[in-house]
C-alpha cells in the first residue's frame, strides 16, 4: 500500500512535532521546489535518500498496437529518479 498526500503529511505532522496544516506547507513547498527543479533541468539530490534528474528522450518510431501502423513519437522529457544508500538498505533488509 502507497501512502498518499494526506498519509504522508499525517506521519510528517506525528514525526516532526508540526500541526498538520504546517506538515502540509512543508511537503506543498518541496513539492513546488521539486517540480521547479525538473521544469528548469536542475536534478535534486537528497544525500542517502534519492536523485532525481530530467532526461532527454530521443524521437524515435513506434507502432500502434491496434492497427500495427507505424507512428512517429516526438522527443520528450522525463525524470529519472534513483534511490540513494539509505532508501537501498532500508528496503533491502
Amino acid at each position: 500500500m502507497a501512502y498518499n498526500k494526506s498519509d504522508l503529511v499525517s506521519k510528517i505532522a506525528q514525526k516532526s512535532n508540526l500541526t498538520k496544516a504546517q506538515a502540509e506547507a512543508a511537503v506543498n513547498a518541496f513539492q513546488d521546489v521539486f517540480v521547479d527543479a525538473m521544469k528548469s533541468g536542475e536534478g535534486l539530490k537528497l544525500t542517502g535518500l534519492f536523485s532525481a534528474v530530467r532526461v532527454k528522450r530521443a524521437a524515435r518510431t513506434g507502432r500502434n498496437p491496434r492497427t500495427g501502423e507505424t507512428i512517429n513519437i516526438p522527443a520528450s522529457y522525463g525524470v529519472r529518479i534513483s534511490a540513494g544508500s539509505l532508501l537501498k538498505k532500508a528496503v533491502t533488509e
